[in-house]
């Protein structure tokens, strides 16, 4: 399937590996030139050098940079300023207790989980409206719709993204001029973060990493994590033409983790 974007300029977020680099890596087989971001240069600079080698014929432009800074978005736009479509992903804040958490934890945790989305929606909504096309992907998390109770500071700032989006994503000045705001959330996706959490589980429970994942698998329909590859596929799909009509919604893709009928 064509879907209908070759050409068109997107910024991803966190895109040096996992589910950010999936992201970029699906959009530019699909002809979409793309502006990768992440805060390590060199494993930036490697993944730039993936997708172009998998998608010759599409401009690549890595800003090693942290997209959660004013700073890093001004670095950003000044390399280029219009997008037709935007990607925002930063790391999660850690896990933990709630008893141990401060103000400056919770202002870091909404500051990149949810101020950033906002900010980057706020600086491109306009072009993409003054084009008629525009999509803007949020990566959240499947804890949105099922919290974990050691990821407080995610739930929150994400659940705080998601309400916001729900309002602004129906205004009709963007609906009806063709730009779309949608949420993907993962579950449990072979990536970094997931191997990280798996060892800290290990090492609380005294069991191996190995053991910790075959049982976490366990817990999921699907019987096995889910993967970059897969969840940038998504993330393309919800960027085509032919997307249009999903708008304001929460994708979430957990391999049928998620227990509820809503």
């Amino acid at each position: 399937m064509d879907l209908g974007i070759a050409g068109k300029w997107a910024l991803v977020g966190g895109a040096s590996k996992g589910l950010g680099f999936g992201c970029a890596q699906a959009l530019a087989n699909e002809g979409v030139n793309v502006v990768i971001v992440a805060r390590g240069a060199e494993a930036l600079q490697a993944a730039a050098g993936k997708i172009r080698a998998q998608a010759p014929g599409v401009q690549v432009i890595a800003v090693a940079t942290d997209i959660t800074s004013v700073a890093g978005r001004e670095a950003i736009f000044a390399q280029r300023k219009d997008f037709d479509i935007v990607v925002t992903n930063a790391g999660g804040p850690p896990p933990g207790d709630f008893r141990d958490w401060d103000r400056e934890a919770w202002i870091k945790a909404v500051d990149a989980n949810m101020l950033t989305p906002i900010e980057l929606l706020k600086a491109t909504v306009d072009g993409m409206i003054a084009r008629g096309f525009g999509r803007i992907i949020n990566i959240t998390s499947s804890a949105v719709k099922a919290p974990i109770d050691i990821l407080g500071l995610s739930n929150g700032a994400r659940s705080g993204l998601t309400g916001f989006i729900a309002g602004v994503a129906r205004n009709p000045k963007l609906a009806a001029a063709g730009v779309t705001i949608n949420n993907l959330l993962p579950g449990a996706f072979d990536t970094d973060r997931l191997k990280s959490n798996l060892s800290g589980t290990a090492q609380k429970t005294g069991k191996s990493v190995d053991e910790v994942a075959e049982a976490r698998k366990k817990t999921i329909p699907s019987m096995r994590f889910g993967t970059s590859e897969e969840f940038g596929a998504i993330c393309a799909f919800l960027c085509s033409q032919q997307a249009g009509y999903i708008n304001g919604q929460n994708v979430l893709a957990d391999g049928g983790a998620y227990p509820g009928t809503y």
